[in-house]
């Protein structure tokens, strides 16, 4: 594993030239261990005559879009068709590599290939790129690699990252939306205290007349803005940097800020059912895979996506450990709904314990499904009475004086 591991973090890219079998001139690039490696590798596949070199680092890097999850779940569905067509494993790199847009994707699947090829196992190449491929899925490959069903469990594996995902992708939607709208109307009410209010104050001051109290509320707010503005948005900028890097760095303060997301309203039960379909699903794909229940709750646990639920998962570990069933651990919790609990103990009875976790799965994306639905069609009211109030009020302050003239004229 060590060794694997090493020449993982040694595999780079070589630019190669030679001559094929009929004496044309032929370059391409190839990923390797070693210039040794790629002159082996060429001269199996006709080439002579050979020149091969280090590529040299461009300057800013590889550029095109990053590598996300979706191209790891099509990574895995597609390496499954492939080999489940009985396209040999290397092959199968080349076709899905080379049939990718991204490049960076591509560097990715040739590097773990050049690895593969150098006698390392599928399970050790991508746990030489921990970015992409995490605990579980490394996991349920090196458990296919050594039953010698990796297609399956390949496939496995793309159903639950493309669950996953979409639940991921629809609370981040439901959450986008208020979000946008809420400093989107922050900055609009900025411009007009800034922009558009003293050209009123000052339209006002001339008329010598005591103003509404409501308006001149505005007229000082509007004073205010104009002369703390830069030192308003500057802290206002430095709170978000902050936040944002405490959120990062400071394990205490996201597990508090995950703590809380859980008790907050309408969104709070959204959370729950999420991270209670991610530990069934996850921990139904680890079942089908003959995985130990005391090594999969590790996988588990880091699946969940909530610190709650993360520490729930390891006591049920070490109370599995010590012996005492899934179900009872689980209930004992108090984080698990009973009806997600008595299918888990219906699954330990009688043997099916991943078709189980897996029906709970499906029903907790349901509610998901269902719970944005209902949060996104609660919100657009709720957001155009924000609007109302904060753009109209501001608007009615404005115009209150000139509708006093207008009565006392």
């Amino acid at each position: 594993m060590k060794q694997s591991k090493a020449k993982a973090k040694q595999a780079i890219t070589f630019v190669w030239s030679g001559t094929d079998k009929k004496g044309k001139k032929r370059k391409g690039e190839k990923i390797g261990i070693s210039e040794v490696q790629i002159k082996v590798t060429m001269r199996k596949e006709g080439i002579h005559n050979l020149r091969v070199r280090k590529k040299p680092k461009p300057l800013f890097g590889v550029g095109g879009k990053a590598v996300d999850p979706g191209d790891i779940a099509m990574f895995a569905r597609q390496m499954s068709t492939m080999m489940t067509s009985g396209v040999p494993l290397i092959q199968s790199f080349d076709l899905v590599g080379q049939g990718h847009e991204k490049p960076k994707f591509q560097i990715l699947v040739q590097d773990i290939k050049s690895i593969v090829e150098a006698g390392g196992t599928m399970a050790e190449a991508l746990r030489a790129h921990p970015d992409h491929f995490d605990d579980l899925f490394c996991n349920l490959v090196h458990a296919g690699e050594q039953a010698g069903i990796l297609e399956t469990l390949l496939t496995k594996l793309a159903v639950y990252k493309e669950k996953s995902e979409s639940i991921k992708k629809k609370i981040k939607g439901a959450l986008k939306y208020p979000i946008s709208v809420l400093v989107v109307a922050l900055i609009v009410s900025a411009i007009l205290l800034v922009y558009v209010v003293p050209v009123f104050s000052d339209m006002f001051s001339s008329f010598g007349a005591d103003l509404p109290a409501f308006t001149q509320m505005v007229v000082e707010m509007s004073d205010f803005m104009v002369a703390y503005w830069m030192i308003i948005f500057g802290v206002l900028g430095a709170l978000v940097v902050a936040f944002s890097q405490a959120k990062k760095r400071i394990k205490a303060f996201n597990n508090f800020l995950q703590r809380i997301s859980l008790k907050l309203p309408l969104f709070g039960e959204l959370l729950t059912k999420s991270a209670l379909a991610r530990f069934s699903r996850t921990l139904a794909t680890m079942f089908a895979a003959g995985t130990p229940l005391v090594e999969a709750m590790d996988s588990v646990a880091g699946a969940t996506g909530n610190i709650v639920f993360y520490e729930a998962s390891i006591e049920i570990k070490n109370d599995v450990a010590t012996g005492i069933p899934l179900a009872e651990s689980m209930r004992a919790q108090g984080v698990f709904p009973n009806m997600c609990v008595q299918m888990t103990q219906i699954g330990e009875e009688s043997g099916n314990i991943d078709q189980m976790l897996n029906k709970v799965a499906d029903y907790y994306e349901e509610e998901v499904d269902n719970a944005v639905d209902s949060l996104s069609s609660m919100m657009e009211p709720l957001i155009m009475a924000f609007l109302g109030v904060l753009i109209g009020g501001l608007v009615i302050a404005m115009y209150l004086p000139i509708f006093a003239m207008g009565g006392v004229m």
